[in-house]
């Protein structure tokens, strides 16, 4: 023995005998694992070279008629030599540097795979570009022990039949890249136009990164992934010698062509369920390339007849209407959580998805708080005080109007259901808590997240970042409506709910069956309350419309646009037994909705009539079935009525119209001329100024060219309609400095305008310079009545100056650019609904209304509030702008109530 080995047996001799024995069973189990591993490898037979791509079918869910096929035949395979080295080595320094050194397979990237299936089942494991190429040409794409053995041992094999350079050319030829490009020769043509021998290191380096995810690696899909990724691989090229020192942070992003809409691309409803299909089977573990070339069979939860009624019925709806407008609508089966109907736009794959954009769901998420209500045993009679409007201490002293501002002072909830009133339901969400509503929905159907965004909750910039607030009763919140049909059928379910899917199985080509839907029911909601909102809702399609054949049930909403009778979003949500579906209407860019015959688009028009011909379409010929009876759950709470003023009809249910927009205003006081109106109304408000505290008013009619003003030049505080400086002064800033506004910037004067957030207000005033900034900006729109205040809330101003400014934003000379004046407009045409009091009430309906209100009560006058409205009502046949400001009221809704008679005493008597 050498004198270099005597010392081992020593040794062993010193290790306890219980010690021997340990390391010697552990020693047999090795040689057996290396045994048994050796015999494994050599069972396994490489397969003949790889089949040429197929395309996927999808087939509707029986199985048998086809839906779509996914697929590619865009396949130029190159000789290696034809790829240059810089390219080869971007592929390497992304996938495998050690890909010359090694003999096939990482072990140490195979143990950590095998014991992640085994510990975790999370299918995690690094891949040699060798397994990656064998699971590519020969292996599908499961995440079991098994499958990666099974990979593990033909790379081996495959290592022994080809060299390095065999390996790496068919990887390179076997890649999916997305844009239908199988290989890199395809790959380089779709990306940039040219042939892989025309590459070089920094497009070599976008191509290798869509090796780990063709789509998101595509920089026109995410072009912020890509360039992280591509960056990522030139710094690995660097550390492996293939780059040097620094070239990586000179190299410049390739120009990459545009993706282009192909032959291959499917069009129609089908291309958006073809993505939302292939969005599914990534999750379950497919790749992306197996989808697209491994010619599987996918069963779809899709049914013909169902998928066949919304294509029709949508576009029966949308022929001959105005071409911005935009529809969705997903039918999901609630015993099985399949989705039956898919409709998210008519583009094809690849494009916009309506059903997957969050908006706001209006009216139709008051179900959701009649079911937290009865979850806390406030039954659907109770009555509640369904007056219009109703102030609530959460809303900042801003009204809450019921819809055409309709009245029940003694509304059971049902009956406020049927109609859609606000102010019972954003009591009852008061009462309960919005938490609790927010969290039902959460259980329903609702993501805690869309992307980043926590939902449910105001957003930063808004009264409370972070936290829900009542108004989740008036669906302020925005949801999809491919959610918003997840809550509906978990509610057509009893409450059971099962998740949303597409795909009920996959088999491969030779008929293996590789993956099986297995759903999950939960019980998230009693099935008696869930009986209690559907024989709620039935009383709605009672109301608006029977489905001919059908027990169904059903809440329409409609999202009001800015100030005005619009909508901007429009929908119908419910369901038959069997079938719960969900239709949107509205447009990609928020704005009016509105019929080719110049008609509003609200919840109860086109979505309803979409929604129950759909159903009765998509059901006909099925056995009928009834909906589940009420259980009445909970008490009948009388509560709410102790808000009641005792001047009002007390009648159960008595549904009625309360005053309009305009109402105030009596044309038959503009007669004669224009001075003659004028004397007139300065008569009428010198007496009318007697009675209350000091105000004044200014006007310009730009359709005629008169003004008026009535102590228009009087200094009185700004309050909050200096905001509207405040973003004039930024925008002025901001063409300065040639440049456009930032996100936060956006974000930021988006809560000053809508929700006149005051601390989005004070960011503004110190970036613009505070007084000084906002005294120039003044000088430069002609405002020489505006003193700036170190607070800009206690700025002095004068009815005339806050005409001047309205008029700024529409006048040719304005130091204004016409982006600015129209973004500025936009904002004060789309303030929140509780902000639309004030110079409103001198608008009839039809008329567009943009303007900034302000109030607040100063310690300095004991508490008596200032009330100011400013802003610009504008149709076809009107442009005014109009400034009413006020101080010294004893109250806010006295402030307001004087504040609007003097808007409306104004029109009354000059009449434009």
């Amino acid at each position: 023995m050498s004198s270099r080995l005597r010392w081992f047996p020593r040794l062993v001799r010193r290790i306890p005998r219980w010690g021997r024995r340990s390391l010697a069973a552990l020693t047999a189990v090795l040689v057996a694992l290396v045994i048994a591993a050796a015999g494994y490898v050599a069972s396994v037979t490489l397969p003949p070279d790889p089949v040429p791509p197929q395309a996927s079918v999808l087939y509707y869910r029986d199985g048998r008629t086809v839906l779509a096929r996914i697929g590619t035949t865009d396949r130029t395979d190159v000789t290696l030599d034809r790829v240059p080295e810089a390219v080869r080595h971007a592929f390497l320094a992304a996938e495998d540097r050690g890909f010359y050194d090694h003999f096939g397979i990482s072990v140490k990237g195979l143990a950590r795979a095998l014991w992640s299936n085994i510990v975790n089942d999370d299918g995690q494991g690094a891949s040699t570009i060798t397994q990656q190429y064998v699971r590519n040409a020969y292996l599908t794409q499961e995440r079991t022990v098994s499958r990666k053995s099974k990979e593990a041992a033909l790379a081996l094999k495959v290592e022994h039949r080809w060299s390095k350079d065999e390996i790496l050319e068919r990887y390179l030829n076997t890649i999916y890249f997305g844009r239908g490009a199988y290989g890199i020769e395809a790959a380089a043509r779709a990306y940039f136009g040219t042939g892989v021998d025309r590459l070089n290191a920094a497009q070599g380096a976008v191509l290798a990164a869509m090796v780990k995810d063709p789509s998101q690696g595509d920089p026109a899909v995410n072009l912020r992934w890509a360039q992280n990724r591509w960056t990522w691989i030139l710094r690995a090229m660097t550390e492996a010698g293939w780059l040097s020192t620094g070239e990586a942070e000179q190299t410049t992003y390739p120009k990459v062509a545009p993706a282009n809409v192909t032959s291959s691309t499917i069009s129609g409803p089908v291309g958006l369920i073809a993505d939302r299909v292939e969005d599914e089977l990534l999750e379950a573990g497919f790749s992306r390339q197996q989808i697209r070339t491994g010619g599987l069979h996918v069963t779809t939860t899709i049914d013909a007849t169902a998928q066949k009624a919304a294509a029709s019925r949508i576009q029966k709806a949308l022929k001959g209407q105005p071409k911005e407008l935009r529809t969705a609508l997903v039918a999901i089966d609630p015993h099985d959580g399949g989705v039956r109907a898919y409709y998210g736009g008519d583009r094809g794959r690849g494009y916009f998805d309506d059903a997957l954009a969050a908006r706001p769901p209006a009216s139709t998420f008051k179900p959701v708080v009649l079911a937290a209500a009865e979850e806390r045993g406030i039954g659907f009679e109770s009555l509640y005080n369904g007056t219009s409007p109703r102030l609530f201490e959460d809303r900042g002293g801003a009204p809450l109007y019921n819809q055409e501002n309709l009245q029940c002072p003694v509304c059971p909830l049902d009956t406020a259901m049927v109609y859609s009133l606000n102010t019972p339901y954003y009591a009852l969400a008061q009462q309960i808590g919005a938490e609790a509503v927010s969290k039902l929905a959460h259980r329903l159907g609702v993501p805690e997240k869309y992307g980043k965004q926590e939902t449910l909750v105001d957003l930063k910039g808004e009264l409370a970042p972070g936290k829900t607030r009542s108004d989740i009763a008036l669906g302020r919140y925005p949801v999809t409506p491919a959610d918003m049909a997840t809550l509906y059928a978990t509610l057509a379910g009893g409450g059971v709910r099962t998740e949303r899917h597409f795909v009920q199985s996959v088999v491969t080509v030779n008929g293996t069956g590789v993956h099986q839907h297995k759903g999950v029911s939960d019980q998230v909601l009693s099935g008696a309350v869930a009986a209690d909102v559907g024989a709620v809702l039935a009383k709605v399609v009672e109301h608006d419309g029977p489905v001919p054949g059908l027990q169904a049930a059903a809440k329409t909403g409609s999202q009001q646009w800015a100030d005005t009778g619009d909508s901007s979003d429009a929908w119908t949500a419910g369901w038959a037994p069997g079938l719960a579906a969900v239709v949107w209407v509205g447009r990609e860019k928020p704005g009016p909705i509105r019929t080719q015959n110049g008609k509003t688009i609200n919840g109860d028009g086109m979505p309803y009539d979409i929604w129950k011909t759909f159903l009765g379409d998509a059901l006909h010929g099925q056995p009928a079935r009834t909906l589940d009876a009420a259980h009445s759950v909970g008490e009948a709470s009388k509560a709410d009525l102790r808000t009641l003023d005792e001047t009002v009809k007390m009648v159960p249910g008595l549904v009625y119209p309360g005053p309009q927009r305009g109402d105030q205003v009596d044309k038959s006081l503009a007669s004669g001329s224009w001075d003659e109106r004028v004397n007139r109304l300065t008569a009428a408000l010198e007496e009318y100024a007697a009675k209350v505290p000091e105000f004044s008013v200014s006007l310009h009619d730009r359709k005629s060219g008169h003004t008026y003003d009535f102590h228009g030049d009087a200094r009185l505080e700004a309050a909050s309609v200096i905001k509207v400086e405040l973003l004039a002064a930024l925008l002025l800033k901001v063409q300065d400095e040639q440049r456009k506004l930032s996100k936060t910037e956006r974000t930021r004067v988006t809560a000053m305008i809508r929700a006149s957030d005051n601390a989005s207000a004070s960011k503004v005033y110190n970036a613009i310079g505070g007084p000084s900034g906002l005294r120039d900006a003044l000088r430069r729109l002609g405002l020489t009545g505006t003193a700036p205040a170190e607070s800009f809330g206690l700025s002095t101003t004068t009815a005339n100056d806050q005409v001047r400014m309205v008029d700024a934003l529409t006048d040719g000379d304005s130091p204004l650019s016409k982006n600015s004046k129209e973004y500025l407009l936009q904002l004060m045409t789309s303030v929140n609904a509780d902000q639309t009091w004030g110079i409103s009430a001198a608008s009839f309906s039809g008329e567009r209304v943009a303007l900034k209100n302000g109030w607040l009560a100063r310690s300095t006058e004991d508490q008596h509030w200032i009330i100011n409205s400013t802003g610009r009502i504008s149709n076809d046949k009107v442009d005014v702008s109009l400034s009413v400001l006020s101080h010294g009221h004893t109250g806010q809704p006295e402030g307001i109530a004087i504040v609007e008679h003097i808007a409306a005493l104004t029109r009354s008597y000059l009449g434009w």
